[in-house]
């Protein structure tokens, strides 16, 4: 070994879904939406000049920043907004679990956390779901750096409610609360109202699920203005445009447009619950979903021999080989051909 080699950076990097762009495939491995985003969106992007990006972009987002303000009834000085809820999140774990105390997650959960806490050095500790598959709040009921987690939780895609989000609120009140919404929009309940009585609460949410916008990579956290005004000094501390001008005129188009935001997310939410009773019928064990994906179990097939067989037919959803969780199935709801497709496969494979 090179002598500089033992002073790199040794850390185990999140893992994406796979990604191809194979004529045929049936992606359905990444949570993304299987429809377009606004026509407005398309509209901006066809009419868009290319002597515009000579321009650095609006640093603060100002008129994005406003759309969200108002669609979510805050003020301006209440939005945060990223390159996704990705880097939203990191930099919330660099601006508010910096005391030295472990913060807290879900064993099951997300599992960019726990490279986040590597990379920047955060103490942490697992809480472990119960059989369920449900967070149990008085978990959390201990000396702690900070709370996250997200509302619905991924991968096992179910949410609870607003009196549960706000027990936890009240029993960590000397620490940052951070909420991750990246599936709100397909069911779940938001804690967005909670932030008018708890300015400890961060919630964060994203455009890349419910407003098809992966490819643009925009996220927001909304919280008290003291919050906002330590992520801004953050962000601004190592690069101060964090999004470029397209992102932010689309993202704007996107939230201004909430007629199709909701028609969208209807249609998910129906062709969800459509699958899950084709699963069923198959013999899986579908948990409850309230985000744009399914997390499903086969009472006689390994989850892994599923999953290689579907990928032999060019159908690519998500296996973990993870604990507790290692003959559980994620599939993303694409459209309903797609998911016929997905049934009839599995048909085959069972």
């Amino acid at each position: 070994m090179k002598l500089w080699q033992d002073k790199l950076r040794k850390i185990d990097p999140y893992v994406p879904g796979e990604q191809s762009d194979a004529p045929g495939l049936v992606k359905l491995n990444a949570n993304e939406n299987p429809y377009p985003p606004s026509p407005r969106v398309q509209e901006l992007l066809r009419g868009a000049c290319a002597a515009d990006f000579r321009r650095y972009p609006d640093a603060n987002g100002s008129n994005l920043r406003r759309a969200l303000a108002k669609h979510f009834g805050l003020g301006e000085d209440q939005v945060f907004m990223g390159n996704g809820s990705d880097d939203v999140l990191a930099l919330c774990f660099q601006a508010f679990f910096a005391s030295g105390q472990p913060i807290l997650f879900p064993d099951i959960t997300y599992s960019f956390y726990p490279v986040w806490c590597d990379l920047l050095r955060v103490p942490f500790e697992r809480v472990p779901l119960q059989d369920d598959f449900r967070i149990d709040p008085r978990s959390f009921d201990r000396p702690n750096g900070g709370v996250i987690f997200p509302n619905p939780n991924a991968p096992t895609s179910l949410g609870e409610g607003p009196g549960f989000i706000e027990d936890i609120l009240q029993h960590n009140q000397d620490c940052i609360v951070i909420v991750d919404e990246a599936y709100v929009d397909f069911g779940g309940v938001s804690s967005v109202p909670l932030l008018e009585k708890y300015g400890n609460l961060v919630v964060v949410q994203t455009m890349s699920k419910s407003r098809s916008l992966a490819g643009l990579r925009i996220g927001y956290a909304l919280c008290a203005p003291e919050l906002c005004a330590v992520l801004d000094a953050v962000k601004n501390s190592y690069n101060s445009y964090t999004m470029d001008m397209l992102a932010l005129a689309c993202g704007t188009a996107s939230v201004e447009d909430d007629a199709y935001f909701r028609e969208t997310c209807a249609k998910v939410v129906a062709t969800r619950e459509r699958a899950a009773k084709q699963l069923r019928g198959l013999g899986f064990t579908v948990l409850p979903s309230q985000t744009n994906f399914l997390f499903a179990t086969h009472e006689k097939h390994a989850a892994r021999a599923i999953f290689e067989a579907l990928r032999e037919k060019d159908i690519f959803i998500r296996y973990f080989n993870a604990p507790r969780i290692d003959n559980y199935l994620r599939i993303t709801v694409g459209t309903e051909e797609e998911m016929d497709r997905l049934a009839a496969a599995l048909q085959e494979v069972l």
